[in-house]
């Protein structure tokens, strides 16, 4: 069965990278449609982000959804929509292999995501597996299923990152991405990127430099591949590299443009 086989990329693919200081490189996924999560997972892409905070899918698509990602060799992370408990319980109740946890600001914040994705007594996140009575292994013993889920946290507020030496010693962050379109405009800065705002450089540099700190990773969406090797230079460890709407777009782009003019 596809679940048992060795070679699917989830947390332990991830924490191998980074156990030798390597960055993984993944891709954000925002489209509900199984046969495009099967080819994603079946590229040879680090990691995948299933998104359901500016994603066009919902909890009803992210169970099909992930046994695609896991036929593909992939068990991805999930975005959820937001910092609550059900939301999260969720998310990994239906498999996936981590969870990104949205606009965290604070310890305390960064606490009750942690307290979601672990069960007592580490956390308080609730028993019900969801697959537990379907798939050939059973459920996981708690302890196993607490060292297998990643708890990433978002900092993308001028409070997280005033809060950041904080957030990145709450036990049970496994790390902090950073989602650099947020964080620039909460702090002023509207839609400037790196690429023209040396204040925007700094501020990413500064997560970067707490996470290795605090000893977590650290993480950064970004929108391209120029992009993501950018910042996989200065120590991000956790690197989107591109959107599946934007890679396929692309992609049809390009071949248009090969095609030449239409006469």
């Amino acid at each position: 069965m596809i679940e048992d086989r060795q070679d699917v990329r989830g947390a332990a693919h991830l924490r191998a990278l980074w156990a030798e200081d390597r960055p993984a490189f993944g891709l954000w996924s925002v489209l509900a449609d199984p046969v495009v999560a099967e080819l994603v997972a079946s590229t040879d892409v680090d990691f995948a982000v299933m998104d359901l905070q500016h994603g066009f899918a919902t909890f009803s698509e992210l169970p099909t959804l992930l046994q695609a990602m896991r036929s593909g060799r992939m068990a991805p992370l999930v975005r959820v929509p937001w910092n609550e408990p059900s939301a999260i319980m969720r998310a990994a109740d239906s498999g996936a292999a981590g969870v990104v946890v949205p606009m965290v600001d604070s310890a305390e914040a960064a606490a009750a995501a942690v307290a979601a994705c672990r069960f007592p007594p580490a956390g308080a996140r609730s028993w019900g597996p969801m697959w537990g009575g379907v798939r050939a292994d059973g459920a996981p013993p708690p302890e196993v299923a607490d060292a297998a889920l990643l708890c990433f946290v978002m900092v993308e507020t001028q409070q997280g990152i005033d809060s950041l030496d904080e957030i990145v010693a709450v036990p049970g962050v496994d790390g902090v991405l950073v989602g650099p379109n947020d964080l620039a405009l909460s702090c002023g800065l509207g839609r400037s990127t790196y690429r023209e705002s040396a204040e925007v450089v700094r501020l990413l540099d500064r997560v970067i430099a707490a996470c290795a700190a605090g000893g977590v990773v650290p993480g950064l969406f970004c929108s391209d591949a120029e992009m993501a090797l950018h910042w996989a230079g200065r120590g991000a460890r956790l690197v989107s590299a591109g959107v599946d709407t934007g890679v396929l777009r692309a992609g049809v782009d390009a071949l248009a443009a090969a095609l030449g003019p239409v006469v």
